[in-house]
């Protein structure tokens, strides 16, 4: 018996919070309360070329890395203008298009969110909803929880937000892949 080539895949992301822009992880806008964390104000959004989307790149390296086809900066570079401010839950999607391309669907992501701040649990939901609709599986195929990391390294003292991923592939057709 011939069995399905399965592969897993580990992506990793981090961006430095700075004033003037909105968080979003995960395709979810995050308005945060005012106040402090340390010394360094709450009302802060990810750096980055596109909308800098931790999770959601996480997730993308993760894809791309299991099928084989290198990371997100290969196929998205921050060079190139045509992804200046981009949503990254398009990116995501334009990500399941090649690994399908590469004869894989998705099975199951699990992620997890390194902040010291904001709560993300009142936008988990919204989360998994938001990339499971752009990789074109079920919800419950997807899992976003998050951890602080106790005040300590960058993350702890609020200087950016981090996030890691793992995803299965399978067969999109239950035969054995390139």
């Amino acid at each position: 018996m011939l069995l399905p080539l399965m592969r897993t895949g580990i992506g990793f992301d981090f961006h430095r919070l700075v004033a003037g822009r909105p968080l979003v992880l995960g395709g979810v806008h995050i308005a945060w309360e005012r106040g402090l964390l340390g010394h360094i104000a709450w009302e802060r959004g990810l750096l980055g070329h596109s909308d800098a989307d931790a999770l959601v790149h996480a997730v993308c390296d993760a894809l791309l890395g299991a099928a084989g086809l290198g990371d997100i900066g290969r196929h998205f570079p921050d060079t190139d203008p045509r992804f200046k401010g981009i949503a990254s839950v398009r990116l995501l999607e334009s990500c399941r298009r090649l690994i399908a391309e590469r004869g894989f669907s998705v099975v199951n992501v699990d992620a997890v969110i390194l902040a010291e701040a904001p709560r993300t649990a009142p936008y988990r939901s919204e989360m998994e909803a938001n990339i499971a609709r752009a990789l074109a599986i079920a919800t419950e195929r997807v899992n976003v929880k998050a951890t602080t990391m106790e005040g300590c390294g960058v993350i702890g003292r609020g200087e950016g937000i981090g996030a890691m991923a793992t995803v299965l592939l399978a067969p999109a057709d239950d035969g054995p892949c390139a």
